[in-house]
């Protein structure tokens, strides 16, 4: 049994950094140990360094107990940044990303992949176009009116068409922040850069995240260490994983076992792009490194990750028999929540993309808390999955136990 166990979490472009996904968590825990009748003791949240936040949790049943450290790789400050930069650069960036995308034939691509998620991007698109139309047409009626009815002098028709863009533009801003307009159209131009093997602001926390994990296996002080990316941060789990391996070849064949689970990822997008040859090379790099257990969680009901997909030949890598991961895991989420919920939840997306890391309703193979704080490794959960789930009695014991 899995009696310590070690933990790298690479959230997604969120700027709520390590508070608030402390919170999220301790929030989440109570809910998935009442589910499993086991009993926890979640420590403080500490804030290591300007790059890593952590906190402890100990779960246990009646035979069971399993401490866990859970690293949160910061970025908040990173993502500020970027989205404190004047809106005129955010939208140009933006733009251009969407342009190239079409003349590269990456819309294409990700909409023939998965035609939700190519959905999700060109509504979050469109509602930029929309955005600067809506201000545009707002100042030309305004300009008209003033010339052609009030019989203003150009000058002051001109005054009064830029005031009425900007009052427009600003008025709307708040809506388009609620609604991420802004911070998406924001997060992909970098990571096309990033893609393209470009040095930018994803740079360091990959360094720092690889620079942990090779530490962490080095010390190994626990039985098992999982790197873990949400959404976005799939991505860079992955790349910190490769570049761990960079740092010492010899990593995945000491002691403790590496696990990267990558859940919900948006990596596949990343990779269409005909210049992304860095992240092709990576993915290539872990799909034949036989010493980690990559395993890539995936659900149809999640509008913002690739159901269905091959996260390895979908994306132009064709390997023999020395291909060995990812492991891919469907899940269902239906099996998760209740019924009402499972409703309540259908077209609240960002909401359902975060399921993932969330507590469950009701008992099924993938359950985030026990996968973390369980005595079963992660990689028997992925394949054997309702067999696990058969072997915890109803009081929180574990049968499985030799």
């Amino acid at each position: 049994m899995i009696t310590r166990r070690r933990v790298i979490f690479v959230s997604g472009y969120d700027p709520q950094g390590p508070q608030g996904y402390y919170a999220l968590f301790g929030s989440q825990l109570k809910r998935a140990c009442a589910l499993w009748h086991t009993k926890f003791a979640l420590g403080p949240l500490a804030i290591e360094s300007a790059d890593i936040a952590s906190w402890t949790v100990t779960i246990g049943g009646p035979n069971w107990k399993v401490f866990t450290r859970y690293d949160f790789v910061r970025q908040e400050d990173m993502i500020n940044a970027n989205c404190a930069e004047p809106i005129i650069r955010q939208i140009y960036r933006g733009v251009r990303w969407m342009l190239d995308d079409l003349a590269t034939g990456t819309t294409f691509r990700v909409f023939r992949a998965n035609w939700q998620f190519g959905m999700h991007h060109l509504v979050l698109q469109l509602l930029l176009l929309a955005w600067i139309a809506t201000s545009m047409a707002a100042g030309a009626l305004g300009w008209y009116i003033a010339r052609h009815k009030l019989d203003a002098a150009t000058p002051i028709g001109v005054a009064i068409s830029v005031a009425i863009v900007f009052g427009i533009f600003m008025a709307l801003r708040p809506l388009a922040e609620r609604w991420l307009v802004i911070r998406v159209n924001n997060h992909w131009p970098y990571l096309r850069e990033f893609g393209r093997g470009e040095a930018n602001c994803f740079d360091r926390p990959i360094e720092i995240g690889a620079a942990h994990l090779k530490e962490l296996v080095t010390a190994n002080d626990a039985d098992e260490v999982v790197v873990i990316g949400h959404s976005g941060g799939a991505l860079l789990a992955q790349c910190m994983v490769a570049r761990a391996l960079e740092l010492d070849p010899d990593l995945g064949v000491r002691d403790p076992r590496i696990v990267l689970l990558t859940i919900g990822s948006i990596t596949p997008a990343v990779a269409f792009h005909p210049r992304a040859l860095k992240i092709r090379d990576i993915i290539r790099r872990l799909a034949i490194e036989s010493s980690i257990n990559w395993i890539e969680c995936q659900s149809r009901k999640d509008a913002l990750n690739f159901w269905g997909f091959d996260p390895v030949a979908g994306v132009g890598i064709q390997l023999g028999p020395e291909r060995c991961n990812p492991l891919v895991w469907q899940l269902r989420f239906r099996d998760m929540l209740s019924a009402k919920l499972y409703r309540k939840l259908r077209w609240k997306f960002f909401r359902i993309h975060f399921q993932y890391i969330m507590a469950n309703q009701m008992r099924a193979s993938y359950d985030y808390f026990m996968l973390i704080g369980g005595p079963v490794p992660i990689i028997e959960w992925a394949k054997r999955q309702r067999d696990v789930i058969a072997e915890f009695s109803s009081e929180g014991e574990y049968l499985g136990v030799a």
